[in-house]
Formats: structure tokens, sequence, C-alpha cells
């Protein structure tokens, strides 16, 4: 392996921040080591069924932009259904929700966010089933596919021409069941007296878990120093999801960072392909890096990267603007912009729903019949 990939982690004072916690080498590196292997780690696998029904039956070689992208959403849905602060520990029964969120990426075309979904959803985004991703793809198609996973109930944003935009965010997260009063509704946006409420069942709105992901380019060739200190202080927001990059056609997981070196999974290993058993449990050794995790400058990274970000509540995203007005008061050059309005000159912000009739690779129409069906079906609904 090049010289720049560091392995052991070495004795010192200084803290490791893995996804917004705080971890000191000296004193428990084994707390560390635990809380980095209760990360799903997802890698290449072999011998799953041919993406397309006659595509690649592995990703090897191709997938690895992909597998981390599932690894930042599989960090959302862990800390949207047991928290931030739950570990995975070998041969332990674990929870039923962890299973579930498991399922959802499991190399299998009827699984919501499979390597299957997301390379053939990738089509739509002008890459060919076995094409590399970069990380700003990969973020547009998990925004596509979260609209068909009625389980997590995800608002996914991914920020544009390097602008956050709060209003739009709040738009997106504030939803309203049928048979609430839109002006109700639309009065909450501004003053969110809900938000208290950790589940919107039984009343009228909700604030939909937000995943926030912003993809950037922090140089031209390489990594320019100025935004170093910045990049690190996200890892250290209880928000914090990571970031996807590494090297051109090379992609990695990052989770944390030690001085000037970035903490991070790799993807670049071959599996055997997993399903899951008769009771809808996972073998799930094979998803969970057992090892002290990888290391790298900074410096040699790549300057395309996208940021990822978890806001279970409205609360938890107020704190986080809060934290990146505070990053931006510190910095000369910004990452990104954080606004509080839409801008004037964009085109109409329309938050995304799901498409009426889809063909994602688990809900192909295979014949024209289901089709007129659908057809007849939507004539009856509209008379």
């Amino acid at each position: 392996m090049e010289s720049e990939y560091l392995e052991e982690l070495p004795e010192t004072d200084e803290p490791v921040w893995i996804l917004g916690r705080q971890h000191h080498l000296k004193n428990d590196k084994s707390k560390l080591l635990s809380d980095v292997s209760a990360r799903l780690w997802f890698t290449y696998r072999r011998k799953f069924s041919p993406i397309g029904g006659t595509g690649p039956s592995s990703d090897a070689g191709w997938g690895c932009m992909l597998r981390c992208g599932q690894m930042m959403l599989a960090q959302a849905l862990i800390c949207r259904h047991l928290g931030r602060d739950w570990l995975w520990e070998k041969h332990r029964k674990q929870p039923e929700e962890y299973h579930k969120v498991l399922h959802c990426f499991l190399d299998r075309k009827d699984c919501c966010y499979s390597i299957h979904q997301m390379a053939q959803m990738g089509v739509g985004e002008g890459k060919s089933i076995g094409e590399w991703f970069g990380p700003n793809t990969v973020a547009q198609v998990l925004k596509k596919l979260a609209l068909f996973d009625e389980w997590n109930s995800l608002a996914v944003y991914v920020s544009m021409d390097n602008t956050v935009v709060i209003e739009d965010i709040k738009k997106m997260c504030w939803f309203p069941s049928q048979d609430c009063p839109s002006a109700h509704c639309s009065s909450l946006l501004h003053k969110s007296l809900l938000s208290r409420n950790k589940s919107p069942g039984g009343f009228c709105c909700g604030w939909k878990p937000l995943l926030l992901i912003v993809p950037l380019r922090l140089g031209i060739n390489h990594i320019n120093p100025v935004y170093v200190d910045a990049f690190k202080e996200c890892f250290k927001m209880p928000q914090s999801l990571g970031a996807l990059g590494g090297k051109p056609n090379n992609a990695y997981y990052f989770i944390g960072f030690l001085g000037n070196e970035l903490i991070y999974l790799d993807p670049h290993t071959t599996q055997l392909f997993v399903d899951s058993e008769e009771n809808g449990t996972v073998d799930d050794h094979s998803f969970h890096c057992q090892q002290a995790p990888h290391r790298m400058k900074i410096l040699n990274l790549d300057p395309s990267v996208a940021l990822g970000f978890f806001c279970k509540e409205e609360k938890d995203f107020d704190n986080w603007c809060s934290l990146v007005q505070k990053i931006h008061k510190q910095q000369s050059l910004r990452m990104f912009e954080l606004v509080q309005k839409h801008p004037p000159h964009w085109p109409p912000f329309v938050p995304p729903t799901k498409p009426e009739v889809t063909t994602t690779g688990a809900e192909l129409i295979e014949s024209t019949d289901k089709l007129f069906e659908l057809e007849e079906e939507f004539e009856i609904l509209s008379v």
C-alpha cells in the first residue's frame, strides 16, 4: 500500500473525532475501535443476481462510490432508528430495526438502496451501469431513491451551487397530512410549534428526518489548505455523517480525523454476496470492519467531496445552522454558503415527490396490460 495510507493508530494525546464523537486513544482505544466497527461497512460484492437481468453480477472495480453513498445513508438510518450512540457487538442479538436497515442495502433488486437500484437510477443521471460515480451523482441517486422508501420517510436535500437554503429545507421537511388545513401548516413553517413532537402520528403535521448532502469542490487539482480547518470542524458536529470522496476513481467514506489525517472506511474489498435468512435476519459479520481504520493525509484528498449531515428533528437542523454560522465567522474563504431565503434568480423550489408510475429496478412494468390497467385506473380517478 502507498506510504500516504497510514495503518496503526499512534499513541497520542490528540483527540480523535468520529462522526460527532470525541475519543482519546491513550485512555480508551477500544471505545474508538468499537465506535468504528459499529458503522455499517459496505464493500464490493460478487455473485449477486445480474443488475438489470443481464448486467454485471459484481461491482468490483466500479462500485466504490456507490458503496460509500450506501455507508453514509446507512449511518443516517442507524441514527434515525437506533441513535448515534448505538453500538454493534459481535454475536449479540441485534434490534429488529437494525436488521430492517441492513435489509435496505442488500444486493438484491427488491431492496430500496441496493447496488441494483443505485446503478439503475444512475442511468437517469447519465451514468451507464458499471460506470464510476462522483460524489454529486451518488447524492442525486440517493435523493431519488428515498422517494420510494416509505418506512424511513427521509427528506433528502442536495445543495446546489455551493448554497444551502434554509427556507427550502424547512419547506421540504414540514409535511402536512391529508386532513390538515393548509393555512395551519403554512403558519407552522414559520413558527414550529410541533418541534418537540418526535412522531407525527396523531398530529396534522410533522418534521421529516433530514439527510443533508453538500457536494463541494475544495480546490482545483488539490484541496486548498485554507479549507482544512472548516472541513475538520464538520466531523465534530453532532449531525455529522462524514464525507464522500477520495482520489480520482477511488472512493472512500470519511468518518473522522486525527490531527491532519482523515479516518475512513474503505469499500475496496470484494466479498461474497450475503442474503437475508428466512427469519429476516442477516449474517452481518461481513458488514462491519473489525480492524484499525485506514487513515490518509487531508492534503492528499481529491478536492471533489460531499459532506453529509443528519437532522432527526427541526431543532437538530437549527443547531446545525448555528454551528455553520460559527465556522463561517472564523473562515476567510467559506466552503459553502448558508442563506435564509431562496435566491430570487433560481428556479422556484419544488420539493421532490414520488413519480406515479415508476420503473426503478424493483418495480419494472413487465407487460403493456399492466400499463393499460394503470391508465384505466387513472382515467376513472380523474373523472
